[in-house]
């Protein structure tokens, strides 16, 4: 392992956490991403990912808690990482850099074509599709939008999302990118099990979760894939770019099962507060965007809503911190400035 000079910038915790640190002004400048002007682009990349998504889902093994099927955040946009059909290894990866659906082959073949430009789901289905079979991976998906109750027509049929404005997908990229650093940062103060930061084509959210180890009730009534998702006691959080129910961007955290209690326990920063009767914790983006240290706000949020969860449920997450994680003094601090700083 290589030494690594770290950034002069980065004030850490004694032990190597960042959580404290100020931002530069480039760090500081996160992008508005208001709801009400981008969401017929969001609508038809959500609608894009869907079908990619099911691309995964048809050419990958499976995995507890459906983790084979998401999207990873990487340095252009999104990708499957390796799939694998027909004997053949290949990538689907969103390039948000220059606009492009990327296809790519272990045999050295490289495929794309243009997000943009006025392509409807249905050409995007149909050219995927094409571009799929031209390099001998295509596979057989059912054609119709998951999980979606706003998007209902299949994509095939799909003529009418078409919109795609190459500044929003900028701006949405951006803040998905930044968000899941600071989310990789603190899924490393914890030493039990945790998910990927990784974003779930269904539901458009970039999400990471910490588990207790422990099985967790069947769900009465579950259907098949709620069911696999909440096999285990789990502390989940995520981000949003919103949806015709919450119109906008969100930070979010659950506790599932969830425990007695959960919403007596407090939220930083003051902008975080307990929605569905207490079910959900959710921090508007704009609190972040808006904050003067942005990142140590999120890392506030999540370590908050952690604590609530984990208390509440009885966990040990005491005996679950890694040797990255602040001190139990500096996560308290970290905690508290949300709320001084207002």
């Amino acid at each position: 392992m290589s030494d690594r000079t770290p950034n002069s910038s980065v004030q850490s915790f004694p032990n190597g956490s960042s959580a404290a640190a100020p931002e530069t002004a480039e760090a500081l400048a996160l992008p508005d991403l208001p709801y009400e002007e981008w969401s017929d682009t969001l609508d038809t990349l959500h609608l894009f990912a869907q079908i990619v998504g099911k691309v995964k889902l048809a050419a990958t093994h499976p995995q507890n808690h459906w983790w084979n099927v998401t999207f990873s955040v990487d340095a252009r946009g999104l990708t499957t990482r390796r799939l694998y059909t027909h004997g053949i290894f290949f990538d689907i990866a969103f390039d948000f850099v220059d606009h492009r659906l990327v296809v790519r082959t272990d045999r050295g073949e490289t495929r794309a074509f243009p997000l943009d430009g006025g392509l409807s789901v249905a050409q995007f289905d149909r050219t995927l599709h094409g571009t799929l079979a031209e390099l001998g991976v295509d596979v057989p998906l059912l054609e119709h939008p998951f999980g979606v109750p706003h998007l209902t027509t299949p994509f095939a049929d799909d003529t009418e999302h078409r919109a795609y404005r190459r500044d929003f997908v900028e701006r949405y990229w951006r803040a998905l990118g930044w968000s899941a650093d600071v989310f990789q940062e603190f899924m490393g103060w914890f030493t039990g099990k945790v998910s990927p930061v990784h974003v779930f084509w269904h539901s458009f959210d970039l999400a990471t979760a910490r588990f207790s180890g422990k099985r967790a009730a069947p769900r009465a009534g579950a259907d098949p894939v709620t069911a696999e998702a909440y096999t285990h006691e789990v502390v989940s959080f995520g981000w949003w770019p919103g949806d015709p129910k919450v119109r906008h961007a969100s930070y979010y955290s659950y506790t599932a099962p969830q425990p007695e209690g959960l919403a007596a326990h407090p939220l930083s920063p003051p902008q975080a507060a307990w929605v569905d009767d207490g079910a959900m914790a959710v921090l508007p983006y704009d609190a972040v965007r808006t904050d003067a240290e942005p990142r140590r706000a999120l890392l506030a949020f999540l370590q908050t809503a952690f604590d609530a969860g984990s208390r509440a449920a009885h966990w040990p997450a005491d005996e679950l911190t890694s040797t990255w994680c602040p001190t139990s003094d500096q996560l308290r601090a970290l905690s508290r400035a949300g709320l001084s700083r207002h």
